[in-house]
């Protein structure tokens, strides 16, 4: 962490107190600031009085020594806060795009459906609704979106979730090598519809548990159905 208003090899002198620039920067989260010590009465106290750098001691009231000392605190812990707002912007962006790319490739509206990505012992289910029921043409545009997907992955083609996502998703890799041994079975839904993957192959498994848990996530989607009642 940079030092901000502090030259280097200098000290501030609050209020009777000397206090180092490395005082003033040094801010690692979870360790305390160290009190300045008061300086003692008597002898010892006028003896604090002189700086032994040899500068002169500023005019400086208590009061304004501590408003100075509490802003210097403050500097590392702004700047986080501003660090993680800045994060927090990218993270929403990036959502978003990938929302737009979605919709592109799907021809679904992203914000008027719902995903869940499922893991199973033997596999896992991809299951994509509408919000409303009334939407009969999302509806439509669902179907044909997981008839497709079901007999793009079957071929080991995973072209769309690269579109969707812009970078290759961790799985499919693996299911595309062990396309074989993977089943794809796609059906509706009154609202959408799923795709059921199935594979007795280990290493299989483990390929699309590891596409799905990326979907859950960069989707913001649930991993299991809730059952009516918002019970899981």
């Amino acid at each position: 962490m940079r030092c901000v208003g502090v030259l280097p090899n200098t000290r501030l002198k609050l209020a009777g107190v000397i206090v180092s620039k490395e005082s003033l920067c040094r801010a690692p989260v979870g360790i305390h600031y160290r009190s300045p010590t008061a300086a003692p009465m008597g002898r010892d106290a006028r003896s604090l009085n002189s700086d032994p750098l040899g500068a002169p001691e500023p005019s400086m009231t208590r009061q304004h020594a501590v408003k100075i000392f509490t802003f210097a605190l403050m500097i590392p812990f702004v700047a986080c806060g501003r660090g993680r707002e800045s994060a927090g912007h990218q993270s929403d962006s990036a959502f978003a795009a990938m929302q737009v790319r979605g919709q592109t490739v799907m021809g679904v509206d992203q914000y008027a459906s719902a995903h869940v990505f499922e893991d199973l012992e033997d596999g896992g289910r991809i299951v994509l609704d509408a919000e409303n029921l009334s939407d009969t043409a999302g509806i439509v545009a669902i179907r044909h979106h997981m008839w497709d997907i079901a007999t793009a992955f079957r071929a080991g083609d995973f072209a769309r979730p690269f579109q969707v996502h812009g970078q290759v998703v961790p799985g499919t890799a693996g299911m595309a090598a062990r396309r074989t041994t993977i089943t794809y079975e796609a059906t509706d839904r009154p609202r959408g519809a799923e795709v059921r993957i199935r594979t007795t192959d280990s290493l299989a498994v483990a390929a699309i548990h590891a596409f799905l848990a990326f979907q859950r996530t960069a989707h913001h989607a649930a991993g299991h159905e809730a059952m009516p009642g918002g019970v899981h």
